[in-house]
């Protein structure tokens, strides 16, 4: 692959043409490479052959990581709900900084300054990211230098390199603990219902809301998962899942849930129904659920903090929350938590949870698994404390 002969500019930089073949017209192709002395011309035109030898497009090494996020997100538009595509968007957003940059040039460091700048602050929420936020923003710009990389533009991948910071705050997403899960079974509310199967069943809230009579089999103990909604401007719609979908899957329930379902109104098809009777919004979604939260906190929170104590929930100024904010992630972890407690295993443990991937469903055992070794550890600190304490006891009275 020879040169032409090299040329000295006006400007004083050496022009090198470096041959890259014949083009479709069998004519002459060549790339021209400048540096202000000859080293430095001569190193980027190897560069450019090394490249091309490796089946690298230099033609698209100029192309940005904005033009390279925009066809992956055009992809992508295609293959995920609306709710997911919105997600990865503002991950790729995160990189506005570097977007108009070559991808060809970007460099690990680039994508770990953004990465650790946003451990510490998000400008957007003035607080740091939670490490899934920080990994989510990672495997986006992975995916799109993936892309890249899939069509011969770069040689490695720029972003599969960067560390999420230990510094960064974990997000909050834990299991309900055996008093708040008593709460959630004593305390009749129009969400009762929802809470009750999302943390015995393990149901996603898009599950929950097109969930009829007639997907659940109360004599079988089995809940049919065969269908999700996707929120568009605050409205449910109905999507159904592919053939294929995991998140397909038939639930077996446990006694206590299918006790309850038992006793409940079955006179609208859908099992968890607005106030009016129909599919739930995110609006009504998001009052009902601030209703029973307040209705759960009026009857189990600790007020002996206040001056007076609170006589109803709907009092003028209202009443400080003082329990946890329940969520529908916290219940659904919950049932997690149970399945891993109950022993079961970890592929059953998959299917019941509906995840597509096994990685996901190991990383919550392996999680748990952690945790009951922190709390056995500290169980035994506990007892060898205590007896240190009992035999320095002993001693002093054996004197």
């Amino acid at each position: 692959m020879p040169k032409k002969q090299n040329t000295r500019r006006k400007d004083g930089l050496i022009a090198v043409q470096v041959y890259l073949g014949m083009d479709e017209n069998k004519k002459r192709k060549y790339k021209t490479v400048y540096g202000s002395t000859q080293k430095e011309a001569n190193a980027k035109a190897e560069q450019i052959k090394s490249s091309f030898g490796k089946g690298i497009d230099i033609s698209s090494k100029n192309d940005t990581l904005k033009e390279w996020g925009e066809r992956w997100l055009k992809l992508k538009k295609t293959e995920v709900s609306i709710k997911r595509y919105n997600s990865y968007k503002s991950c790729f957003e995160k990189f506005n900084s570097i977007e108009n940059t070559p991808i060809s040039k970007l460099r690990p460091i680039d994508f770990q300054s953004i990465i650790s700048d946003l451990s510490i602050r998000n400008p957007i929420t003035n607080k740091p990211c939670s490490k899934y936020t920080l990994s989510s923003i990672k495997n986006t710009a992975e995916q799109i230098c993936k892309l890249a990389i899939d069509n011969r533009v770069i040689e490695y991948n720029p972003a599969s390199s960067v560390k999420i910071p230990n510094v960064a705050k974990e997000s909050e997403r834990r299991a309900l603990t055996a008093e708040e899960q008593r709460w959630i079974v004593e305390t009749p509310h129009r969400a009762q219902t929802a809470a009750m199967i999302m943390m015995y069943a393990g149901l996603r809230r898009g599950e929950l809301i097109p969930l009829t009579w007639d997907d659940i089999d109360l004599k079988r103990r089995t809940i049919s998962v065969n269908k999700t909604v996707e929120m568009i401007n605050g409205t449910p719609h109905i999507k159904p899942y592919a053939k294929t979908a995991s998140g397909i899957r038939t639930i077996d329930i446990p006694k206590k849930l299918s006790e309850y379902l038992l006793t409940q109104d079955k006179s609208n098809k859908l099992v968890c129904p607005s106030a009016g009777g129909k599919m739930i919004t995110e609006i009504a979604w998001k009052r009902m659920w601030e209703s029973y939260i307040k209705e759960l906190n009026f009857k189990y929170g600790d007020f002996s903090h206040l001056e007076k104590q609170p006589k109803s929930k709907c009092q003028p100024g209202g009443v400080p929350i003082v329990i946890p904010n329940i969520t529908a992630h916290w219940l659904r972890h919950t049932f997690a938590t149970m399945l891993y407690f109950a022993g079961v295993d970890l592929l059953t443990a998959k299917e019941q949870l509906g995840h597509s991937d096994i990685k996901t469903t190991l990383e919550i055992y392996t999680h748990l698994d952690h945790q009951f070794k922190r709390k056995s550890m500290k169980k035994l600190d506990d007892y060898l404390s205590s007896e240190n304490s009992q035999l320095n006891n002993m001693q002093v009275k054996c004197k």
